[in-house]
Parts: C-alpha cells; structure tokens; sequence
C-alpha cells in the first residue's frame, strides 16, 4: 500500500507543478495582432502585480462617451527592467498608448508602448509584435 501512496503523491506533485505553466497564454490567445490599436486618456489605476502588470485608461471618443481600457503589460519585473519605476505613471496622469486590441473584448488591449504627458516613453515588455504581420 505504500508505494501505491507514494505514487499517488508523486503524480498530485507533479500536477501541481505543471498547472502554473498550462495556466499561462499565449500572445496569439488573447490579443489579435491584426487589430492595432492606438488610444490616449486618463490613467484610472495601475496594479503593479504578477503575471502581468495592467493599467486601466479612461478613454474619451469624439461624442463624449468614456470608455475604460485595460492594458496588459509584462511581469512588474520585466517591467521595472525596462526602466519604469513605480513613481512613473499614476492615476490621473495623461497618457497615449498603442497596442493591439483583445480577440473577444476589445477594449482589453496588450500595450507595446505607452507615452506619458511629458513625452517619456515606455515599452510595454507584454510580448507583443513587434510590428504588424504583412507589414
């Protein structure tokens, strides 16, 4: 009965283990990278927390509607590697970002770049492309 125990916690284990990275999506997944995306608004909120680093936008279209905007971004680490420290953008602040739009919500956006009020301009280390395919 002990092994047959034994193998029972070795398989659980190993579930466990593989989980995070079964967990985990692809570019492909969510965002379409034939949707670019180009927007400018007020930051709402910024979290700072793993997998990824999300700042939310309130975005205002020529009639006056707001609409909020996630943006995903990399790891905080990935993040911080590319030289953004946490003083750097904040809720109030101005800002214009490029992209590329969510396949199902397409005000969820992975942000390639976001450029503050005072002209600073950060990637967003979110594995995004580059450029656009076919382009």
């Amino acid at each position: 009965m002990k092994i047959t125990s034994r193998a029972l916690v070795a398989i659980l284990g190993l579930v466990c283990l593989a989980a995070p990275a079964v967990a985990h999506h692809s570019f492909a997944v969510e965002y379409d990278p034939l949707k670019p995306i180009e927007g400018s608004g007020t930051v709402t909120k910024v979290e700072w927390t793993n997998p990824h680093m999300r700042v939310y936008v309130d975005v205002k279209d020529p009639a006056g509607t707001v609409t909020t905007w996630n943006l995903e971004l990399g790891s905080p680490n990935s993040v911080i590697r590319r030289g953004w420290t946490k003083n750097d953008i904040k809720a109030g602040e101005k800002i214009t970002f490029k992209g590329f739009a969510g396949r199902v919500v397409t005000t969820r956006s992975v942000a390639d770049s976001i450029t503050l009020a005072d002209g600073r301009s950060f990637t967003g280390a979110s594995g995004a492309p580059g450029q656009i395919p076919g382009q």
